[in-house]
């Protein structure tokens, strides 16, 4: 079945994107936003749906170009919904594993049986008891045995004491005594191993076959994994056809992960391919509520996983016109570096939002650039610590390498004080407060972090609402106005903090990563306390952000 949707409402009045979307950073198009309302509004009617929607989903469209020149779109969800991956509204998957004749379900059936194999041996009441003999009978030859020399050291003290009283046969006598005892031992040591041995021998029955159907239950996972990655054979705009095991052979895992394949974008691109339409514009957006660790609003668009999508969308887009990465456009080449503050060991530099605190894979300037090209004869690493990309406000450069040591010693005791403002996408209620939520990266969507309370490390912030709305132009802008004080340095601390329900609950302004992307990222480093590395003056520098002057 066509899974080709054309719009309810009129697109008369809405251009076709020029170029299509990068999908790691990106404004979704208002065809996009179109096509996903039409998708909300189709979620909207599935009543027996609404149970799992409601626990979130990631959903994506596609906006394409017949060969008869019609514009339409088509939709997907990522992985399995309702316990299908098919549905007549929605692309069907690359490769269906629930195709209950093929090769994946059979094979999979097997594995299964093999598990069930290993469950009932585990479970079977003579393993069990053969376990527990063995167990027992092992404690009570150490019991015996035990005994044994107990009563064999008591007869040697006693010996010991007669041999200077007894006659020359009563010390044969003797001497027979103790080499009866310990011939004794010796039986009782014999017997007992071979007993033990033969309990054993039974015990091993079982789990000599347990471990070998766990053995080849593991060899056929691995190669029914890499066979169902084989079947992943991902299409690009000029036609050529890579599978899964090649589009990751070069990455640092080597392997793809679980799931790849399976996201909206691919499932999309695909199916756009094989019937030979061209792609113009593509969005991600999330329905339902946000999972526990991650961050997810729902309705809010996000951009492609870099983990699992990241190799294939790379080679799924090959052949279109492709937007450019907007991390990559050096926005600040021709821009004068703010000196805030400035004395002959060290300076504080106001960094623009967009550029790079120290220089990345692409040919971006940044901080770290910029003031070696303006200190060429400066010793040591320069920068003392850094701000996310998106960040602006305050930053410590040292011109020698003593004194970076220093203010990275102050850092790494956290005696300097960092002071921050952000202008939040919701209302926060509590006037002040603590908040303590532990980070880690997500490994399969760099540099995305999630809170994890048993894998994180402590990350800590203080927090104090400033004020609350306001309007330019008469129109309301952002709702709260916070001042932060990191008492950590984790990546992403403040932008997760702010966004996760057990934070604030009220993602940064123009954080595409944990709310919505905007002309910016509305957080700046405005204050910066430490004290001097070489005058032992305590020093204060201040910033203001600016913002109103933005908004």
């Amino acid at each position: 079945m066509n899974k080709l949707h054309y719009f309810a409402d009129s697109i008369s009045l809405l251009s076709l994107p020029e170029k299509f979307t990068y999908p790691f950073h990106y404004t979704p198009h208002p065809l996009c936003v179109a096509a996903a309302g039409e998708v909300g509004r189709y979620l909207s009617t599935k009543g027996e749906w609404q149970g799992e929607l409601r626990k979130g989903k990631m959903f994506g469209v596609l906006i394409v170009r017949t060969g008869e020149g019609e514009v339409g779109y088509l939709a997907a969800f990522s992985g399995i919904l309702a316990g299908k991956n098919r549905h007549t509204y929605f692309v069907p998957p690359v490769y269906d594993v629930q195709e209950p004749d093929g090769f994946f379900r059979i094979e999979e059936e097997q594995i299964s049986g093999i598990n069930r194999r290993i469950e009932e041996l585990q479970a079977d009441v003579r393993y069990k008891d053969c376990k527990q003999r063995l167990a027992d009978e092992t404690i009570l030859a150490g019991q015996v045995l035990d005994d044994i020399r107990g009563r064999m050291k008591a007869a040697k003290v006693e010996r010991d004491r007669l041999r200077s009283t007894v006659t020359r046969v009563d010390s044969e006598q003797l001497i027979r005594e103790s080499q009866f005892q310990k011939a004794e031992l010796k039986r009782q040591k014999q017997y007992w191993k071979d007993h033990l041995a033969s309990l054993q021998a039974e015990v091993e029955v079982f789990e000599t076959e347990i471990e070998r159907l766990k053995a080849e239950r593991k060899t056929r996972s691995a190669a029914l994994q890499q066979w169902l990655f084989k079947q992943f054979r991902m299409l690009n705009a000029r036609g050529e056809e890579r599978d899964l095991c090649n589009l990751f052979k070069d990455t640092v895992q080597k392997t793809p992960p679980a799931g790849a394949g399976e996201c909206a974008a691919p499932k999309l691109l695909q199916y756009a391919y094989r019937n030979g339409w061209q792609p113009l514009a593509m969005a991600e957006f999330w329905w339902g509520d946000s999972p526990k660790n991650e961050i997810r609003r729902h309705g809010y668009y996000y951009p492609a996983c870099k983990g699992k999508c990241g190799p294939i969308l790379k080679h799924m887009l090959q052949g279109l016109d492709v937007e450019e990465n907007p991390l990559e456009t050096d926005v600040h080449r021709d821009a004068e570096l703010e000196i805030v503050y400035e004395d002959e060991s060290l300076l504080v530099v106001n960094k623009p939002a967009g550029m790079l605190s120290v220089p990345g894979k692409s040919d971006v300037d940044s901080v770290y650039q910029r003031v070696r090209r303006m200190y060429p004869g400066a010793t040591g690493p320069m920068v003392v610590h850094r701000l996310d990309m998106a960040t602006s406000g305050l930053m410590l450069v040292a011109k020698t390498k003593e004194v970076h040591q220093n203010l990275q010693a102050q850092f790494k005791n956290r005696t300097v004080c960092k002071r921050y403002v952000a202008w939040l996408d919701g209302i926060v209620e509590e006037k002040e407060g603590h908040l303590e939520l532990p980070l880690r990266p997500d490994p399969e969507d760099r540099p995305r972090q999630v809170v994890d309370v048993v894998h994180g490390k402590p990350a800590v912030t203080d927090y104090r609402v400033l004020r609350y709305g306001g309007c330019k132009g008469g129109l309301r802008t952002t709702p709260t106005v916070v001042s932060f004080v990191p008492k950590t340095g984790r990546t992403h601390q403040l932008r997760v903090h702010s966004a996760h329900p057990l934070g604030l609950n009220a993602p940064i302004v123009g954080d595409e990563l944990y709310g919505k992307k905007a002309d910016r990222l509305y957080l700046h480093a405005e204050y910066l306390g430490f004290t001097h590395p070489v005058s032992g003056v305590y020093m204060e520098v201040e910033k203001e952000a600016g913002f109103d002057d933005l908004l």
